[in-house]
């Protein structure tokens, strides 16, 4: 079923040369005239004892949570203050504000622009993300972004985005916070020391009940309107234009426009562990297929599975649905430990140890490794205030979020388009 099917009103949907216009022509007003120099800004070169400002871009429910991360380590003996946060809905940037007894911005390009913030935290709707990460790169703030690292639609964006942090001498950490765990750096040793012989195939999937929909979302305030206190037109970004509407404001994983149901809200997560281990970079070709399979409310999918081919031989699937939470035989959170299957052994993560298990006919032994770190949401915001202090590589960098966001964006065009979507290396562009 391809999503265009499964949407409740055809006479509302945008006709992709429509939307592709619209969205060029919105990107374009989103990024002229930011006040910020095209030219990265030196940052503040921290000393090992210096205290590390950390400012928040969104106070919605994951904003909030990084705020409660920075806190806890704060509390710990981390030399860090929140100083500074953001948000274009004023009662719920003032609220925020009042509880880190922080400064409040409505714009985050005035929030940039405070020298005294040496790092921001993203935690905005999808589509915006990658336009304020290039906005925090050039004026020279370090970065720890929600993911995904942009919307479906916006490969282009992804593509710059990641030339831009790549050259900048800014340290830039994904929140997916499941690369804190040790297992996949493990596995990644093993399968490169030839325990599992040649990979061919690796099977992720995610699991879980909710639609994220009127439970998942609340709506803060249903009167709430556009205005001095709601700025609709910073949170449309380039988003096709539409009038406001109060479920798209504050339920906004539920759209198309802002969100991509499960590939982009849960996978990254996942696919990025494979990613990780396996050490492949674009795919050749995606398929994607899925739909709406219980959940009517809302436009994107609730079932979504990815098939990904790799030029080194190798398949990637992902699979999943929001209908059913039943994780299937490997009871390690998340619901989504990879198997990583090669042409001598398979590894698969149980509780906390790595399983090696030979093929059939094979002279290799099975073995179990113990994890030597298991994930920890705080310690990979620590991550990355350490390596803003070292400058090191923090444990999910631009590139690990470039090669784990393209295939994700590919499955959804192919689930909409009802096409096979294929990576054109020379070009470097998507292919439908």
């Amino acid at each position: 079923m391809t999503a265009d099917r499964s949407e409740s009103s055809r006479s509302n949907r945008t006709t992709r040369r429509a939307f592709m216009r619209n969205a060029g022509t919105a990107a374009a007003a989103w990024t002229v005239g930011t006040g910020l120099a095209a030219r990265p800004a030196q940052g503040r070169v921290l000393g090992a004892n210096d205290r590390i400002n950390f400012a928040m871009i969104g106070c919605g429910g994951e904003g909030n949570a990084l705020l409660s991360m920075v806190k806890i380590l704060k509390d710990q003996g981390v030399n860090v203050e929140i100083v500074a946060v953001c948000d274009i809905y004023r009662p719920r940037l003032e609220k925020t504000a009042e509880r880190y007894k922080a400064k409040a911005y409505s714009s985050h390009k005035e929030l940039l622009a405070d020298s005294s913030i040496d790092v921001v935290g993203i935690a905005t709707p999808d589509h915006i993300h990658g336009y304020q990460i290039i906005d925090a790169i050039r004026a020279g703030k370090d970065i720890y972004c929600e993911k995904p690292v942009t919307h479906w639609r916006q490969f282009e964006l992804t593509k710059r985005l990641f030339r831009e942090v790549s050259k900048s001498d800014r340290v830039f950490q994904l929140g997916s916070q499941y690369m804190s765990d040790s297992a996949w750096s493990q596995a990644r040793r093993m399968i490169q020391e030839g325990q599992i012989g040649q990979p061919v195939h690796a099977e992720v999937s995610f699991f879980r009940v909710g639609d994220w929909g009127e439970r998942g979302m609340p709506i803060d305030d249903p009167d709430a309107q556009p205005g001095p206190d709601l700025d609709w037109q910073a949170f449309l970004g380039d988003s096709p234009k539409r009038e406001f509407d109060v479920s798209r404001f504050f339920r906004w994983r539920m759209y198309w426009d802002y969100a991509g149901g499960p590939a982009t809200d849960l996978y990254p997560h996942c696919l990025s562990q494979v990613i990780h281990m396996l050490g492949v970079k674009m795919p050749s070709l995606v398929v994607g297929t899925g739909g709406k399979l219980r959940y009517e409310e809302r436009e994107v999918p609730d079932t979504c599975n990815i098939l990904a081919e790799y030029p080194e031989k190798m398949s990637v699937s992902m699979v999943g649905t929001q209908a059913n939470d039943y994780p299937g035989a490997r009871p390690r959170p998340p619901a989504c430990s990879p198997i990583i299957r090669g042409w001598e052994a398979t590894l698969t993560f149980e509780n906390e140890e790595i399983v090696l298990t030979p093929v059939q006919g094979t002279k290799k032994e099975g073995k179990r490794v113990k994890i030597e770190r298991p994930f920890d949401h705080v310690r990979h915001m620590k991550n990355l205030l350490d390596c803003c202090r070292t400058r090191e590589k923090p444990e999910y960098p631009v590139d690990l979020a470039y090669y784990t966001q393209t295939p994700i964006q590919m499955g959804i065009l192919s689930l909409r388009e009802g096409k096979v979507a294929k990576f054109d290396p020379t070009a470097e562009k998507i292919v439908l």
